[in-house]
């Protein structure tokens, strides 16, 4: 039976709704993962290094996708909530263009500076090669990658996540059978891993054009549109919290590889690495529900659903708050596996690793319930206390915990960092939640 936004959610309808944008996730997360394990396994640890110096970087350019599709989901789903289908396919179809336009402009930036940047980051002699190479490679795939980054939540706005599910595990799947096919038959090396991502997100962000451009039986389609400057920065607003936690995310990997660097050298990169792998697939399950749950925030605000909005404010802290200790429980149990899937073959970097991860895990916790919070301003068109969360979340509070607490601790103090910034920002989502509970009627 087709779940619609307009319904009244149950766990169990709830969790079957999330389910498809929360798997999604976790397919999208494998690119980097499935990058990782085929070039520390079958290239080098060179390459490797390069690959998690420069990674953040690029991912970094698709964050504008990020804000749009979250962006665009609260404008567009708001805007079906009212009745105004006509005008939501006008609004849905003017952000898919502007997508392409910036993400274009972007790939040019990014493959003139991608040389400069590399040597910013520390790269030099054959690292910096490296991370020229494999930096160019994902920048020229930058529209697709920016356009799958749209529709995974205007998929779910258009009621339709088990189709972007499908979508994403079709790209997954193309990025693990080329990945193999060029790295470990072809030979070609970092090269090979970079072509395979480009070739994934292909899939994912432009068969999805061909699917709106026609007659479909889903909410939205693509169909003329002039650009309205109000709309844009409405998403932008909308968006912002979004794309700043996952610009941060880039930023503080920076961060940490260059304190990492300092104290433990290349195997601290390299280990730092492995543990940002795990973390994309259990991240992943908090971005998709977020992703899953906040069409439908967005929907019952624009209805003026105040009941519903509470009921689903209140699953959703339980969902999260549950969801946090099983992941939390399940990374200090499978610690040694989830490491040796790319450390095996290095016994320092294999203790390290297992040491930082078990320590860093301590934040899976909390983490569920702030990136929720977040997500849930955002769907309420409050872009502003979306964006203190996640600002305050992903980059002021982590900077200030990576900076201070290896001065106390040594690197056991960059391991924790992201713990402490996660507890700071759960006070922060919390106060924003209570003081706001009149404004949106959830109380």
């Amino acid at each position: 039976m087709r779940i619609q936004l307009s319904d009244h959610f149950t766990y169990r309808r709830l969790l079957r709704f999330v389910v498809s944008p929360i798997l999604m996730m976790v397919c999208t997360s494998f690119y980097s993962i499935v990058d990782g394990f085929f070039v520390s396994n079958y290239v080098g640890k060179t390459p490797f290094a390069a690959l998690n110096l420069v990674f953040p970087v690029c991912m970094a350019f698709g964050t504008v996708g990020i804000m749009i599709g979250t962006g665009g989901s609260a404008v567009v789903s708001k805007t079906l909530g009212e009745g105004k289908r006509e005008q939501a396919n006008q609004y849905f179809s003017m952000l898919v263009y502007f997508s392409v336009g910036l993400s274009l402009a972007l790939t040019v930036a990014g493959l003139v500076f991608a040389r400069p940047i590399s040597i910013a980051l520390g790269a030099s002699g054959e690292l910096l090669e490296y991370s020229v190479l494999y930096s160019r490679l994902l920048m020229a795939a930058l529209t697709p990658f920016v356009l799958q980054n749209v529709f995974q939540s205007l998929f779910v706005t258009a009621e339709k996540p088990g189709l972007s599910l499908k979508m994403s595990i079709a790209a997954g799947l193309t990025n693990i059978f080329l990945d193999y096919l060029f790295i470990a038959v072809f030979r070609w090396g970092l090269a090979g891993a970079a072509i395979a991502t480009g070739i994934g997100q292909a899939v994912g962000g432009i068969v999805p054009l061909f699917y709106f451009a026609r007659e479909n039986d889903s909410l939205l389609r693509l169909t003329k549109a002039k650009l309205e400057k109000q709309v844009i920065l409405k998403t932008f607003g909308n968006g912002s919290s979004e794309m700043v936690t996952n610009l941060s995310a880039s930023i503080i990997n920076i961060l940490y590889n260059f304190q990492l660097m300092k104290l433990a050298g290349e195997n601290g990169i390299a280990a730092y690495g492995i543990i940002m792998y795990v973390n994309f697939a259990f991240m992943a399950i908090y971005l998709g529900y977020a992703i899953g749950s906040s069409p439908v925030v967005g929907y019952h605000y624009g209805a003026g659903n105040h009941k519903e909005l509470k009921n689903l404010l209140k699953k959703s802290i339980v969902l999260m708050g549950g969801a946090g200790l099983l992941l939390t429980v399940l990374a200090e149990l499978l610690t040694v596996p989830l490491v040796a899937i790319f450390a095996n073959y290095d016994a320092e970097l294999f203790d390290m690793t297992c040491h930082g991860f078990r320590l860093y895990a301590l934040a899976f916790a909390v983490m569920g319930i702030n990136v929720f919070g977040s997500a849930f301003f955002t769907a309420l068109g409050n872009g502003l206390i979306s964006a203190t969360i996640s600002f305050l979340r992903t980059l002021l509070f982590q900077i200030a915990m990576v900076m201070l607490l290896p001065l106390v601790l040594g690197i056991d103090g960059i391991w924790l960092a992201i713990g402490a910034a996660e507890l700071l920002a759960l006070a922060v989502t919390m106060t924003f939640l209570l003081k706001n509970r009149g404004r949106y009627h959830y109380g």
